[in-house]
């Protein structure tokens, strides 16, 4: 009994709410905008915000692809660099190194080229070049921080500058003529909600790059931690592996100074 009331029940509702939304759709007055009337509405600030978008969508693209593991270490670098170590070649590997220019090879060359040096030499070498390379891709991330920033402070400015077009009409047409009204209000809702949508997915773009960044060095420092393991520093100390020039000769002390004169 109660199943054969709710049938009907339920039917009519759907029927009335069917009818609801056909005549809100076909009501005059109503009209359905579009994404370009959405942008003349937002006003000035919506071509700032457009730029910011552009820029984020190529960021994240362009930190995607370098942070990958292809990107900092690819894996056939690291089995040539592996082999290389495996046969005692440092100088083919420092010149494999020097002629890949992936990450990975970057930091192996450092580290193979000061190595007549010395232990902490090398140590500090492959340090420094890490650093340099995650301060690289990190300073590549932060940007999306910075539009994250910039982009919802671009939007107030419109919500500031919308306010004070919506006072000014409403001072000199007073609330007889709201249509005016209502557009500048919906300039400012349009420059707040763009900046808001460009700046969320900036900030957590910003986020999951700076993690996979971290994940990529690690990586890195574990794969040359392995290959500098056991690394014999007395049996080079003194070579130029490298064959990088050094500059550094031994003192003249005796050298008389071009511009001076001798002594009588």
């Amino acid at each position: 009994m109660k199943m054969k009331l709710r049938t009907p029940l339920l039917t009519s509702l759907f029927l009335g709410l069917s009818t609801l939304a056909a005549s809100a759709q076909d009501a005059p007055g109503v009209k359905e905008k579009t994404l370009l009337t959405l942008f003349h509405e937002g006003g000035w600030v919506m071509y700032p915000i457009t730029i910011c978008s552009v820029a984020m969508i190529w960021f994240i693209v362009d930190g995607v692809l370098k942070t990958s593991a292809k990107k900092l270490y690819p894996a056939e670098h690291v089995i040539q660099l592996r082999d290389l170590f495996r046969s005692g070649d440092y100088v083919a590997a420092h010149e494999f190194a020097k002629q890949a220019g992936s990450p990975i090879c970057e930091i192996v060359r450092a580290g193979v080229a000061l190595s007549p040096d010395g232990k902490t030499m090398t140590e500090e070498a492959i340090i420094s070049e890490i650093a340099r390379i995650q301060a690289d891709l990190m300073g590549r991330a932060s940007y999306l921080s910075v539009i994250g920033v910039c982009t919802p402070m671009i939007g107030l400015t419109g919500t500031v500058t919308g306010m004070m077009k919506a006072f000014e009409k409403l001072g000199s047409s007073g609330v007889g003529d709201p249509s005016k009204l209502a557009e500048a209000i919906g300039e400012v809702l349009v420059a707040t909600a763009s900046g808001l949508f460009i700046a969320i997915p900036a900030f957590i773009a910003y986020y999951l790059l700076r993690n996979r960044i971290q994940k990529g060095i690690h990586d890195i420092t574990e794969i040359v931690g392995g290959l500098f393991r056991g690394f014999p520093y007395a049996e080079i100390q003194g070579r130029n592996v490298g064959g990088d020039e050094l500059y550094a000769a031994k003192p003249v002390w005796n050298t008389v100074p071009a511009n001076s004169e001798p002594q009588a």
